[in-house]
């Protein structure tokens, strides 16, 4: 909103933004399509988006903003030990298991404002698909306060993960050797919250 984007062509309709994720969703189908995508993919992503995680992620994000278009859409992440170098994980699986699923997506369709968060184990093979639900991701708290040789002071944010909460849920369906394929919605109303307030006294 604030600073200038750059779009790069790199080769026939291959594109390198400087934005985030969610711009390279704006322009590419405002932009640099010549016409709207069949479908929104978002990823493959280095490292999980599972659980509470998909607030904040921006691989998440941009799939969303393609649903918020209009289109079907379609976030992939790859369940990863961070131990291992980049180059040691099965992209080629992860890639594998999202094509089956985005066959499924043009072929069914996707309700409007609704995306799906696809999480595949990093292994030698997937175990199947399962559609899930969200869980819930426990991490270690940690604030590291350091000081800059100018003295100023700065922070290194993020425990380690602890535990996935909820069973049959995406965390521990992964952690299982299986894919996890969730549904998310644009509309994050508790709707039996919205109920209970009806007898607030909010006057």
């Amino acid at each position: 909103m604030f600073e200038p984007l750059r779009l790069m062509e790199r080769s026939p309709r291959w594109f390198a933004c400087t934005g985030t994720p969610v711009d390279c969703v704006y322009l590419g189908v405002h932009h640099a399509l010549p016409a709207p995508p069949d479908l929104v993919v978002s990823g493959i992503n280095r490292g999980a988006n599972l659980s509470n995680d998909v607030l904040y992620s921006g691989t998440c994000a941009a799939a969303m903003e393609g649903a918020l278009m209009g289109l079907p859409a379609l976030a992939v992440s790859l369940y990863i030990d961070w131990e291992r170098p980049p180059d040691t994980h099965n992209w080629s699986l992860a890639a594998e298991v999202a094509a089956k699923v985005a066959r499924q997506i043009v072929q069914n369709g996707m309700p409007r404002r609704t995306m799906l968060n696809l999480n595949v184990p990093d292994g030698a093979q997937c175990k199947g698909i399962v559609p899930c639900p969200l869980g819930e991701r426990v991490y270690d708290v940690a604030v590291d306060k350091r000081v800059d040789p100018r003295g100023r002071p700065y922070f290194w944010l993020g425990g380690k993960h602890r535990a996935f909460v909820g069973d049959h849920t995406d965390g521990n369906v992964v952690t299982q050797g299986y894919a996890a394929l969730t549904p998310l919605t644009a509309d994050w109303t508790d709707r039996a919250q919205l109920d209970a307030m009806k007898g607030w006294d909010l006057s």
